[in-house]
């Protein structure tokens, strides 16, 4: 699993294009799905947990045709993926 989260001009328009364009590329670097959450402080942020490994995190993030992807999703910045700080049995 990997956390990322991102800015976005807007969010439907993001969400347009995460859900087609963006589906198929990261689907190509072995995605198995993701669900996307609006921050409840921030409402142009928005967080993905993505059922995906890190290599194939690692190929998507240097993949050259998904900058204009992001572009096109209007992200501000980059994606970020988040550090695991611990896991716990409940």
């Amino acid at each position: 699993m990997i956390l990322a989260t991102t800015k976005v001009e807007d969010v439907s328009h993001f969400l347009d294009v995460f859900s087609t364009k963006g589906a198929d590329k990261r689907a190509e670097h072995g995605s198995k799905g993701s669900t996307v959450f609006r921050d409840p402080n921030e409402a142009d942020r928005v967080w993905v947990l993505f059922d995906w490994d890190e290599a194939g995190w690692a190929a998507f993030v240097s993949d050259p045709d998904v900058p204009p992807i992001l572009k096109e999703a209007g992200h501000v910045g980059k994606p970020q993926a988040a550090q695991p700080a611990g896991t716990y049995r409940a």
